[in-house]
């Protein structure tokens, strides 16, 4: 079962498309977003939840009081169950991409203030790298990339005006943190 941490939709279900995904657990999503709340207020966040399956990373910061989430899901049934959670926990500020994650970031469109990337584990390093690359022109300044990957799995490559800035694991999980460069 997979439910919201906390917020307004705290302790609310999400359904889980029924093959095809691993929606993120509760104890990484809480470290996640706590890590994520000490670096930027998601009051009026813009946020992209790229490869989104349930919607649980995008929905969690909803609950916490982001403006907008956009759901990238490639697959057609996970996409439905995305639609059918926006619509179970009365979420209207919600778009939803039934495209790759890879055709999404090179299409023109709002600007993202958090952007997280879980992609299947079997994604390569480069498909990975392609993109991270390929969001940045659509990132505000000081804009937070958060990528989970296995724990066996290197460290995401970052494009050059994002600076890494912080990894934990968690059993077979890896959360990594990169920020835009205010310099960059």
């Amino acid at each position: 079962m997979t439910r919201i941490v906390a917020g307004s939709a705290g302790g609310r279900r999400l359904k889980v498309p029924p093959k095809g995904t691993r929606p993120t657990s509760e104890r990484v999503r809480e470290a996640l977003f706590s890590s994520l709340e000490s670096l930027l207020d998601l009051d009026g966040a813009n946020v992209l939840d790229l490869y989104a399956g349930s919607g649980a990373l995008g929905f969690e910061a909803l609950s916490r009081g982001a403006a907008h989430a956009t759901f990238v899901e490639a697959d057609k049934r996970a996409a439905d169950v995305l639609k059918g959670n926006a619509q179970e926990l009365g979420f209207k500020n919600t778009t939803i991409a039934n495209r790759t994650a890879e055709a999404y970031v090179t299409a023109e469109g709002d600007a993202f203030d958090v952007v997280f990337a879980d992609p299947p584990y079997a994604t390569t390093d480069d498909e990975l790298a392609k993109v991270l690359k390929g969001i940045v022109p659509r990132l505000s300044k000081d804009a937070v990339l958060i990528v989970e990957r296995a724990s066996r799995s290197a460290e995401p490559v970052w494009p050059d005006s994002v600076e890494s800035l912080r990894a934990k694991r968690y059993g077979d999980t890896a959360v990594y943190w990169g920020q835009v460069r205010s310099d960059g």
